[in-house]
């Protein structure tokens, strides 16, 4: 009978807090509705990664000298590890659910996108500065996109051995949006500020234009920062399958369905590298202050960019500050926060649109931030070599 207890006595105390986590995440998935696709997942993943002897990986068949399959190690070699598939599959679903039309009818809103990718390469020179490893440093950076599948792309192709630590900071940040960028905004910003109004008077978009956008994107992406192709190319082949309007049934699938489906698995399949052994160190703690940090920057950089603007902008043509915060990758929930704190100060004052403007920006830039990255780091390390 002892094998009833074998398992319960091989608990470390590491798993106990990895227990903790998974906890928590399911708590806030459910009770507080942070991400439940992503949180509930990636909670009860850590939870089943971290029992002893759990069939969930793979574990040596005792007396049969072979390791036995488990389905969550199986998923992250096949669907992370060997080809990124889930995280870049992810992205036909995200872009199928974006409309750039209201980028497109006030395209200097593509400034926001690049501005509010700040905190990403500030926090990449602290980590580094700490001593994490450059390809470490760069991972970790990236979690200030607050996009989760770009966050573990590029600590897949760096090679980082902090990828656990990456995920959940990078979704648990997402989540927490609308906690964090509030009192990101307030830092940088007067209530006078704050109380700026913006007409809003979208100029018409054809739909040639918004079907040859995605196909021009891919274009400059692939020239200038080739290793984004993935992401950005399929971030644009979900949009367009969005725009082309003959594929309305699959663009219906690839907003629902697919990306349903693909984020349920990429959320169970990542609490692979929540393994107790790995994930409960102080190099975790520290990835989620410097997650927590880049993410503060990004929103700060694109707010102080939207002031700088404003020094040269006529009155009346001023930019709200709080629209400059959208510019990260979190869509639309960054966006809503904006809109939110818009009508907190001003029950009339609607900044949604251009919020949302700013926010595709973001999704946009962040991608292409992440391949720019892996493109840097990779001819560093060559170099070093």
């Amino acid at each position: 009978m002892e094998f009833l207890f074998e398992g319960f006595l091989a608990i470390t105390w590491q798993q106990w807090v990895m227990y903790a986590v998974g906890l928590l995440l399911i708590y806030l998935a459910i009770a507080r509705g942070f991400e439940p696709s992503l949180l509930l997942p990636m909670g009860f993943g850590a939870i089943l990664v971290n029992l002893p002897y759990t069939g969930v990986l793979d574990q040596p068949l005792t007396g049969l000298g072979e390791n036995a399959p488990g389905i969550i190690q199986w998923l992250f070699e096949v669907g992370i590890d060997a080809s990124e598939a889930l995280p870049i599959l992810l992205f036909i679903g995200i872009g199928a659910m974006i409309d750039f039309g209201p980028l497109l009818s006030n395209p200097k809103m593509f400034l926001f996108g690049a501005a509010a990718q700040f905190g990403i390469f500030a926090t990449i020179l602290l980590a580094a500065a700490i001593g994490f490893d450059l390809n470490d440093a760069a991972s970790i950076g990236i979690i200030g996109a607050a996009d989760g599948p770009t966050s573990i792309l590029v600590a897949k192709i760096l090679k980082s051995q902090y990828m656990g630590a990456i995920a959940v900071a990078a979704y648990s940040y997402m989540a927490l949006v609308p906690i964090v960028q509030p009192f990101a905004i307030k830092l940088v910003t007067t209530k006078k500020e704050r109380l700026i109004r913006m007409d809003y008077n979208p100029k018409s978009v054809t739909k040639t234009t918004r079907i040859l956008f995605p196909i021009i994107v891919s274009f400059i992406a692939g020239l200038v920062a080739p290793t984004s192709v993935a992401l950005v190319g399929f971030l644009m082949f979900g949009n367009l399958i969005r725009e082309c309007g003959v594929l309305n049934a699959l663009s219906e699938t690839a907003q629902n369905t697919l990306a349903n489906l693909i984020t349920l698995l990429l959320g169970i399949t990542i609490s692979f590298s929540m393994q107790a052994e790995h994930f409960v160190n102080k190099e975790t703690v520290l990835i989620m202050c410097l997650g927590l940090i880049a993410f503060v920057f990004d929103t700060i950089g694109g707010v102080l960019f939207a002031k700088l603007l404003n020094l040269f902008l006529k009155k009346g043509k001023k930019i709200n500050p709080m629209v400059g915060a959208a510019g990260i990758s979190a869509f639309p929930m960054s966006a809503r926060v904006v809109q939110k704190m818009g009508l907190k100060e001003d029950p009339s004052n609607h900044l949604l649109m251009h919020a949302i403007s700013a926010n595709v920006s973001g999704q946009i830039a962040s991608v292409v931030a992440g391949g720019a990255i892996i493109k840097i780091v990779v001819e560093i390390l060559s170099n070093m070599a």
